[in-house]
């Protein structure tokens, strides 16, 4: 009974500590889990009623694989899917001519099915499933392999009409969430350090650290989301709408990037400052956390954007100036206080020109401008008044614009590496 009482009471322990991140991943993954069940129970019916000559069982094994990936890669992994299907079986084929259905013609069709998507440099799923269907059209040798290839076409087309068509990825909902993450980070860093600052606590070298490495993994996350979202919008129907969403959503990515240094410099000044100034710095610091932490829990409503921002703009306004002394310590804490305020106002939504006003108290209360809302299906937004080529060439030119301006942004990553190697080499 002891055992039983102690095993009841560590299981409660555990769901009392789990549930709330298992409630987040259900609550996270509930409509990708509805997708994958929808798509396997059509594809399963469309193969069966279209082709009755055999058991269908490839088809939403097929459309279940081709939907379990990240939003954006759905539609490739379907493609993936399909490809490493054919080479499958074309080897398998090859393999049963020549060899026969026996042991050595499974492993050879396994392992030529495998090398030659290897060759070819096909993602990992193309080179699995090129060895799985090589392996079945051996073993299963008196079956048709245009029966397996036409549940792949079923289960792959299914999966490409539910992922591209009926629930296309919103790439502007996809990269809100990893800034609201990063949002969360900051908001935790600079929370902990303004109480640190209050109670006078010396931060430790390993403290820091921490702080940056905790800050690191939201923020590469965010910017793996961005590529993500940009190789997305090239493959898929997301094009075919109005990228301009995306466009300034991708902008917000950058500043929110800048706004993730600015906290982690105000962090470093504060905690190196006198106590006096500790403790002067310390509720400025607590608000822009709140700031910031508020933002994270709503971005997508306006008037929490506005009431962060005049959270924020009144906390760092007696900040802002420029110090009566020229200590350097003094001069980059200002500078720094500046920083976030200048990108939390610029992240929200407040128009460039009124940020200065604003830091100078020419403007009392900058307005936010309203986050743009995306129509889940990306055709909703075409304008019935343009006509049909004048909606292709608009088309045309945003996503030109868009390449343009990914394809200039690598250039200046690449030649600030070059700059930075002749700095290292001198």
């Amino acid at each position: 009974m002891r055992l039983l009482g102690a095993l009841l009471h560590a299981g409660r322990r555990w769901l009392t500590s789990e549930l709330p991140a298992v409630r987040d991943r259900l609550s996270e993954n509930f409509w990708p889990v509805v997708h994958a069940v929808v798509a396997g129970t059509v594809a399963w019916l469309l193969a069966k009623n279209l082709t009755a000559t055999h058991d269908p069982f490839f088809a939403p094994i097929a459309a279940v694989i081709a939907l379990n990936a990240s939003a954006s890669e759905r539609g490739a992994n379907a493609v993936r899917l399909l490809l490493g299907v054919v080479i499958g079986i074309l080897v398998g084929e090859l393999t049963l001519a020549l060899v026969g259905a026996n042991y050595r013609g499974l492993a050879i069709a396994i392992g030529v099915a495998m090398i030659f998507a290897i060759v070819v440099n096909f993602a990992r799923l193309v080179i699995g499933q090129a060895a799985v269907s090589a392996m079945l059209i051996v073993t299963f040798a008196e079956e048709a392999s245009l029966h397996r290839l036409a549940d792949a076409l079923i289960g792959a087309g299914v999966a490409l009409v539910i992922s591209q068509l009926l629930f296309p990825v919103r790439v502007v909902a996809i990269l809100r969430r990893a800034e609201a993450e990063a949002l969360a980070e900051m908001a935790r860093m600079l929370d902990d350090t303004g109480h640190a600052l209050a109670r006078d606590d010396d931060v430790s070298a390993e403290e820091t650290v921490d702080r940056l490495g905790g800050l690191s993994k939201p923020i590469s996350n965010l910017t793996q989301t961005r590529e993500s979202s940009r190789h997305t919008v090239r493959s898929s129907t997301i094009r075919w709408g109005d990228l301009e969403p995306i466009t300034r959503e991708d902008e917000h990515v950058d500043r929110l990037v800048y706004l993730g240094e600015s906290c982690l410099t105000l962090a470093r000044t504060t905690a190196a400052m006198s106590t006096e100034e500790r403790h002067r710095f310390a509720p400025m610091v607590c608000e822009i956390a709140a700031s910031l932490d508020m933002l994270a829990k709503d971005l997508n409503n306006r008037a929490t954007r506005q009431r962060a921002v005049d959270r924020a703009l009144e906390a760092a306004r007696p900040f802002g100036g420029r110090p009566s002394d020229d200590d350097p310590l003094t001069v980059s804490t200002h500078l720094a206080v500046l920083l976030v305020a200048t990108d939390i106002m610029l992240f929200a939504g407040i128009d460039p020109q009124d940020v200065q006003g604003a830091l100078e108290e020419d403007i009392d209360r900058p307005r936010v401008t309203r986050p743009v809302a995306v129509p889940w299906l990306p055709w909703v937004s075409w304008r019935p008044q343009l006509s049909m080529q004048a909606r292709v060439q608009k088309w045309r030119t945003r996503l030109s614009e868009f390449v343009s301006r990914e394809e200039d942004r690598k250039e200046a990553e690449a030649e600030s590496r070059r700059d930075r190697q002749q700095r290292n080499v001198q």
